[in-house]
Order: structure tokens, then C-alpha cells, then sequence
């Protein structure tokens, strides 16, 4: 060993052991560092039981017209969203309370509603539709339901205009969890009556030829507009909800979706 090296081997000692902890504190910091955010998937509430708009196929996923629009709609906006299958009577609860970012599944916007979410701009126009057995021939508009035993999905437009008509706690009113049911109970004479969304009311009977029912229209039915909902005050998810609306109308997707449902417009 030289006389240079002798005189400056404790101080070189010294410097490579600082750069020995400054690299190992450095690979510390990097095996603590968090991972990059995750990105946000957004949570929709759909019903799982409410054709052609959202409803479990065979292999219990959730699909219909609502469904793709949604999907169109999260591409456009840049948002990953999951399908949550949720009870129509607690949609607006799951929505407050933070367990959905999203609701869609045929909601009628109403001032009501407005209290407690927010709506985007109508994208879809609707209004309410009687069934009765083929059989039936006496009733021909809304009023001859007054003295019959009506089935409704409970929380709807259908359950809150039949309340108009019969009132809110007439035992004639029969809820049910979703339509379908509420229809269902009308094929085995549970009901003599039901009375829901139009889209819905003629998806089941065309899809249940067997079921004899037929369908009775009432021009006293106020024109309903379906909103998607987002948490009360919301405004930036709102705003960005509509302008992916907007665009979804104007390229032409929206059209492509509704013509592939319910057919090309008149």
C-alpha cells in the first residue's frame, strides 16, 4: 500500500460507506413508494329486472338498452364503469350514500327525485301503459281500473299514478318487486290490472306470446323523460355525463343503440 493511499483510506472508507446508505435508503424509499393510483371505476346501479332496458341474461350478466348506451357513454367520457344490480325500491339510497356513483335503468325524472339526486338531460321519452287479459274487454281507458285490483312494481310512475287514481293505501293496489312479477301475477289472475313503462309492458308480452294479455293506452298519461342520476350536487360527473350525451346523439351512436331495440323511428 502507498503513502498516498495510507494517508486517505479512512476518508475514502468513509465516503463509499455514505454512498453504500444514501443508495440503500433510496431502494427503501422506492419499495415503500404507493403504486400508482388506480383508475376510478365508477359504480352504476342498474335493475336487473326491467327488459329491454337492463335485465340478467343466461349467463347473469346484466345487459339492454341502457346498458349500451351506458357503455357507449362511459368510452366517450374516458370512465371505466362496473354494473351493480340494485333494488329499484332503495336506487336513490345506495346513490346518497356513496355505495353507486350512477343510476340508470328507465328512471322518470321528477321534481320529487330532483330533491334527492341529481338528473342529466332526457335522453329517452316514455309514458305509462295498462295490460289486462285479452279476455277483458271492459277496460278501455285508465278510469275503468278504479274498481279493480291493480299490480304495480312498487316505487315506479305506474305504483304513484295508480295511487292518484285508487289512493296511496288502497288495498287494491298490489306492489310487487318488478314488473315482470306484477305482469306475471296478471297471467295467473293474482291481479286484474297492471299498469307500468310501455317499452317494458310490450317487450314482455312480445316475448310471452303465450301470456294473453293485451295492452290498453290512455292519452291522460302524462309524457315521461328518463334521466341518468348522479349524487346531489355532483355538477363535475354531471356535466361530463351530458356532454357524452350530446356527442353520443350527434355522431349517431345513440340512434344505432335505440334503432337496434326498439326500431327505427317513424
Amino acid at each position: 500500500m502507498n503513502k498516498f493511499f495510507k494517508q486517505f483510506a479512512p476518508a475514502l472508507a468513509l465516503v463509499a460507506a455514505v454512498a453504500a446508505l444514501s443508495a440503500c435508503g433510496k431502494k427503501d424509499e422506492a419499495a415503500q413508494a404507493p403504486a400508482a393510483a388506480a383508475a376510478k371505476v365508477y359504480l352504476v346501479g342498474v335493475e336487473s329486472a326491467y327488459a329491454p332496458f337492463s335485465a340478467e341474461n343466461e349467463k347473469k350478466e346484466v345487459v339492454g338498452f341502457d346498458i349500451d348506451v351506458m357503455k357507449a357513454l362511459a368510452q366517450k367520457i374516458g370512465i371505466e364503469v362496473k354494473f351493480v344490480p340494485t333494488p329499484f325500491e332503495g336506487f336513490f339510497n345506495f346513490l346518497a350514500q356513496g355505495d353507486r356513483d350512477l343510476l340508470i335503468s328507465a328512471i322518470t325524472i321528477t321534481d320529487e327525485r330532483k330533491q334527492t339526486v341529481d338528473f342529466s338531460e332526457p335522453y329517452f321519452e316514455a309514458t305509462q301503459l295498462i295490460a289486462v287479459p285479452t279476455a277483458d274487454a271492459k277496460v278501455q281507458k285508465f278510469d275503468d281500473l278504479k274498481n279493480l285490483k291493480v299490480g304495480v312494481q312498487s316505487a315506479t310512475s305506474g305504483d304513484e299514478i295508480v295511487q292518484q287514481l285508487l289512493g296511496k293505501n288502497n288495498p287494491n293496489i298490489k306492489r310487487l318487486d318488478s314488473t315482470p312479477l306484477a305482469l306475471k301475477e296478471l297471467e295467473t289472475g293474482g291481479v286484474d290490472a297492471v299498469v307500468a313503462d310501455d317499452a317494458v309492458v310490450k317487450n314482455y308480452i312480445t316475448n310471452n306470446p303465450s301470456s294473453k294479455l293485451r295492452t290498453v293506452s290512455d292519452a291522460n298519461f302524462p309524457k315521461e323523460y328518463y334521466g341518468i342520476a348522479v349524487r346531489k350536487g355532483n355538477t363535475e360527473l354531471l356535466n361530463k355525463v351530458n356532454k357524452g350525451m350530446a356527442d353520443l346523439k350527434a355522431d349517431g351512436t345513440f340512434d344505432k343503440i335505440s334503432t337496434h331495440y326498439f326500431g327505427a323511428k317513424k
